[in-house]
């Protein structure tokens, strides 16, 4: 009897994490045949169990909190978009053995937007809160579809100055702290910090929003997030969680994976519906 495939997620914590059940969805709606399960895994022991995983035939990983950064640092290459983000949350066994590293989350969030929400990105004033790992990530394949430009605000500005630079020759990036946004306005802001796991907002000023303007929230939760409701308030057309950037992420891991791209909207709308018990991101 031919083995089955063997795929997991690692992170910590990751007991409530949605990767499995969602992976499961996919393998079940395009006859795959594949096991996919959650290990609790520190991040100082994060390269043994990797190496014990692919050792064992292991074909795939997801990484999350937080060992995205470790990810990048093990794998043996990188995909374009995962080596400018310096995170990593897709590990694939390549036919040679080696162990190629990519970042899904960046494509997850821009087809969640543009694709099941009809947000545009081309010509778009964007605004961007926070500048971590976050950010990293998904700067890429949205500077691929060449907005106006984007602001990165943060804290500290510093580190959104970082970013700006070394993204630079991808697109108009701009870097502020929160007060220096005062009196500007952005056709979509996304919420790329960690405010909304304690339920609450990064220091905004007021008319930030443009009319017709969008909201996204990286995180997600049973209820709305603090993001998710102050974008509501400012007359966004849209303010969403990133419920929808966590399928789509999974099923480009899933492409790289198996070959197969799985139809994202029965799932996501099948998660809408049942919200579980918890909202760890995974």
């Amino acid at each position: 009897m031919p083995q089955i495939d063997q795929y997991a997620v690692f992170g910590h914590p990751i007991s409530h994490s949605k990767s499995p059940r969602i992976h499961g969805l996919f393998a079940k709606q395009t006859s795959q045949t594949l096991n996919y399960v959650a290990r609790d895994v520190p991040a100082d022991a994060f390269e043994s169990n990797a190496g014990t995983f692919f050792a064992a035939g292991g074909k795939g990983l997801n990484c999350t909190v937080p060992l995205k950064e470790l990810a990048w640092r093990y794998a043996d290459t990188l995909t374009e978009r995962a080596r400018l983000s310096k995170a990593v949350n897709t590990l694939a066994r390549q036919p040679d053995g080696r162990i190629l590293g990519d970042n899904t989350d960046g494509m997850g969030l821009v087809n969640d937007l543009m694709t099941n929400n009809r947000i545009g990105l081309s010509g778009y004033r964007i605004l961007i809160l926070g500048a971590g790992g976050a950010t990293r990530g998904i700067l890429p394949p949205i500077l691929e579809h060449h907005p106006g430009d984007i602001t990165i605000a943060n804290r500290t500005p510093a580190k959104a100055e970082t970013i700006a630079y070394e993204f630079s020759h991808l697109g108009k990036l701009i870097s502020s702290d929160f007060p220096g946004l005062a009196g500007r306005q952005f056709d979509l802001i996304i919420n790329a910090t960690s405010a909304s796991l304690s339920d609450q907002l990064p220091p905004l000023p007021e008319k930030l929003l443009a009319a017709n303007g969008s909201c996204y929230d990286l995180a997600y939760a049973n209820e709305p997030t603090a993001f998710v409701r102050w974008g509501l308030q400012q007359g966004a057309r849209l303010s969403l969680d990133g419920l929808g950037m966590l399928v789509e992420q999974a099923a480009e891991a899933f492409y790289l994976w198996r070959g197969i791209r799985p139809e994202t909207s029965p799932v996501i709308k099948l998660l809408d519906g049942e919200r579980g018990e918890s909202s760890v991101p995974a």
